[in-house]
């Protein structure tokens, strides 16, 4: 595994790495060091010496530095000479980050070479304006459907592949289409489409617009109705398509299960607080009707798949529902 330490002026490093972790989690051999007004170059080479010293197995390392020339690339670029094996870029940002953790993630086995590659350009697609007008005529790009189309090219009744949609993953998660799903789930689950499933997104031009956005290069995001859903899940010329599909509550799920739509685990992300909930743990909020939904998605065959990000641990929704419970009983006793 390559290792990966982000270098800065100032705090820069730091606040980059923490948000870095907010969507993939803790990272192994992922360190972030600064130089503060009061250090020099030896400082931050030392600090650079350490992250290294304390990675694990651990053959190449990538630099993400903030400014090509400033001392942290110097002090980086002075390492690199004693391991041509090692790599660095500069003009670190975000994506860059998020991108590198990404090729990591899938790829273990790449080198920091290919992955200093591979990240240029997610970093420079990252800058993007809102109006899509301000930027660079040459830098503007085409705009993804809006929405998703039947197989309108293939004849009705055309059967593709085995005729049925491939749910590669289906996921409660009230933020839908976000930084987590984007640069972790995605990534990992490897869709063609992304479809968030819900009557009132559905009706709501804006977060269409927002979910169409958020999607990565090369994967199409889709916004449906439930009826929607359960049209494309019976069409054969979806056959091709593998799908990650996306709700923001577990009653929609229930919904489109009970229409017919085949979907065996269920990832729980997150759900969000509303009056009336209670907080089951850190980011999983619900009330009785939730609590209830659950249970008869268990009841016919559902399973469970607790998890924010795909690098953490899967948890156990039992103890969360029986948490759960007791939170509104005593709330209805009040």
């Amino acid at each position: 595994m390559v290792g990966i330490i982000l270098a800065s002026h100032g705090g820069f490093a730091d606040g980059i790495a923490q948000s870095a972790q907010m969507l993939f989690g803790e990272q192994e051999n992922f360190a972030h060091v600064i130089l503060t007004p009061e250090e020099g170059p030896d400082d931050i080479r030392n600090k650079m010496e350490q992250a290294v010293a304390a990675f694990k197995d651990c053959t190449d390392v990538l630099f993400l530095v903030d400014l090509w020339g400033g001392t942290p690339f110097n002090q980086a670029n002075g390492l690199l000479e004693k391991h041509p094996n090692w790599a660095a870029v500069a003009g670190m940002n975000l994506p860059m980050v998020v991108e590198a953790l990404t090729q990591r993630l899938t790829n273990p086995d790449a080198s920091a070479h290919e992955i200093a590659t591979a990240i240029v350009e997610p970093a420079k697609d990252g800058v993007k304006t809102k109006p899509v007008e301000l930027m660079p005529q040459a830098s503007q790009k085409q705009v993804a459907p809006k929405e998703i189309a039947t197989k309108q090219a293939i004849p009705e009744g055309t059967v593709v592949g085995d005729g049925k949609i491939k749910i590669v993953l289906a996921r409660i998660d009230s933020r839908l289409l976000h930084g987590q799903v984007a640069t972790g789930w995605i990534p990992t689950m490897h869709p063609d489409r992304v479809i968030v499933v819900s009557d009132s997104v559905a009706k709501d031009e804006m977060r269409k617009s927002m979910i169409r956005e958020a999607a990565p290069a090369g994967v199409k995001a889709h916004t449906v109705p439930l009826a929607k859903m359960v049209e494309i899940a019976k069409d054969p010329r979806f056959g091709d398509t593998n799908a990650l599909l996306l709700f923001e509550n577990p009653e929609d799920v229930l919904a489109v299960i009970k229409a017919g739509v085949e979907i065996e685990t269920v990832n729980v992300g997150s759900m969000s607080y509303t009056p009336g909930d209670v907080n089951a743990n850190n980011v999983l909020s619900m009330n009785q009707k939730d609590v209830d939904t659950f249970h008869e998605l268990e009841k016919l065959g559902v399973k469970f798949d607790v998890r924010k990000v795909p690098t953490d641990k899967t948890g156990a929704l039992e103890p969360i529902l029986n948490k759960a419970q007791n939170l509104l009983d005593e709330q209805k006793n009040k």
